[in-house]
This record gives structure tokens, sequence and C-alpha cells, in this order.
């Protein structure tokens, strides 16, 4: 199974490498920028949990109400 999922990576592959570069940019933009916010907003979601989870974040002017 995974030599066929290999083999048909390596005909896309081959298949992008050989293509007119405006057709490699519209391919970017329709598949790899998406797939950057995705991965940027599943970052930030986790990352803010986290920070959550760990208590909130001090205020640079907290040490003034403090006073």
């Amino acid at each position: 199974m995974f030599n066929g999922l290999a083999d048909w990576w390596d005909g896309v592959e081959l298949w992008l490498a050989q293509a007119p570069f405006p057709v490699q940019f519209v391919l970017v933009m329709a598949v790899v920028v998406p797939l950057c916010l995705v991965a940027a907003w599943l970052l930030d979601t986790a990352f803010g949990k986290v920070a959550r989870l760990f208590g909130t974040a001090r205020d640079a002017n907290d040490s003034d109400r403090s006073s």
C-alpha cells in the first residue's frame, strides 16, 4: 500500500516540477496558502489554551495598580 502511495506521490511531484510556473503559482495559492492558514489557526488555538492553563498574561501596568 505504501509503495503505491509513494509511486503516486512521485508522479505528482514530477508533474508539478515540470508544470509551467503559472500553474505552480496557482496550485500554491489554492492549496498551500489555505493549509498554512489552517495550521496557523490550530497553533494559535492550541497555544492560547496552554497559555490560559498556566494563567493570564501580566499587563505592563499591573505593577502600577498594585501600589
